[in-house]
């Protein structure tokens, strides 16, 4: 077996991406400056978009799923007039319209994009059909035809205008919303077409805009004690699932791949809800041994934490 690369590094980081590059560079550099042997992001911003990026180091990359599956928001402007082949500004122009709606048009359209609503993917994203990233077909000129994909949409707010070709709105949504689809459905709707212009994620699960840094200040911390203070527990995603407090023995166990009796533990953790098949914090005092799932009458480790 080859020696391993890298250190081990674990835990959560909230970086503010900048502009211009994409979400694999910003894992690239942070792997790079701390040596991490692992390393992964939560959520995918397209190189144009700036904002919150979850970046899972070690051990946290065990727990991403429970990222990408929290909540999300967005601010973004929206650019009437022009639809573009990527629905962003970083595409061609492919349709144009003198149309421009009103606000009063707007508020009426809006409330018809909240809910559960279907949504067909824009055909740039990185979905895969018959193998192949729909990105990679479209740029080969091949036609590419997505199916509808049922979404959350909690909120979708106009919140500021700033020219007659431009409207800056907010959204809070669930997993696998496309905000460049959303407006381009939001301007068919009205009558006309429009794409994304700039593009910032306020929030992504537990990780805000308030509590991020900068990869530049990040960066110009170098390898240093204080870059490591920015790091959260590798716990830091799964406060939405129940822990359940192990004694060293049940630790041992599970970490050794073994099924512990479900009665001893939940008898210790009775605040803890428990129902066949949920997922659980099995944790070691403030330390997670093992993403577990409730069984008939046993807790079996699904992921298992090591930290060497």
């Amino acid at each position: 077996m080859g020696k391993r690369r890298g250190q081990p590094v674990h835990g959560w980081l909230n970086i503010d991406k900048p502009e211009g590059i994409t979400s694999a560079a910003v894992v690239a550099r942070v792997r790079k400056l701390l040596n991490a042997a692992k390393a992964g992001h939560a959520g995918t911003l397209d190189p144009l978009a700036t904002g919150v990026i979850p970046i899972a180091l070690g051990e946290a990359t065990k727990t991403m799923s429970f990222a990408m599956d929290g909540d999300k928001t967005y601010t973004f402007t929206a650019i009437w007039g022009a639809a573009t082949d990527t629905d962003d500004r970083e595409g061609k122009v492919i349709a144009t319209s003198d149309v421009r709606p009103t606000r009063a048009a707007i508020l009426a359209a809006l409330p018809r994009f909240v809910g559960e609503i279907d949504q067909v993917p824009p055909v740039y994203s990185a979905i895969k059909v018959d193998g192949a990233r729909a990105y990679d077909l479209a740029r080969d000129g091949e036609n590419v035809e997505l199916k509808p994909r049922k979404i959350s949409v909690y909120s979708f707010d106009l919140v500021g205008e700033s020219a007659s070709e431009i409207d800056h709105f907010r959204v809070h949504c669930g997993k696998g919303t496309y905000i460049r689809a959303l407006i381009r459905d939001l301007a068919q709707a009205l009558g006309t077409v429009a794409h994304i212009g700039a593009l910032r994620r306020t929030a992504c699960g537990p990780f805000a805009e308030n509590t991020s840094i900068s990869l530049d200040k990040w960066e110009s911390l170098g390898h240093s004690p204080a870059a490591l203070a920015h790091l959260r527990p590798v716990r830091t995603v799964l406060d939405d699932i129940p822990a359940l407090a192990l004694t060293d023995q049940e630790a041992h166990r599970l970490r050794h791949g073994q099924s512990l009796a479900l009665f001893p533990v939940a008898q210790r953790n009775p605040q803890a809800r428990l129902a066949q098949g949920i997922p659980v914090q099995a944790v070691l005092g403030e330390t997670l041994v093992a993403i577990a799932e409730v069984g008939t009458g046993m807790l079996r480790p699904v992921r298992v934490m090591s930290y060497e």
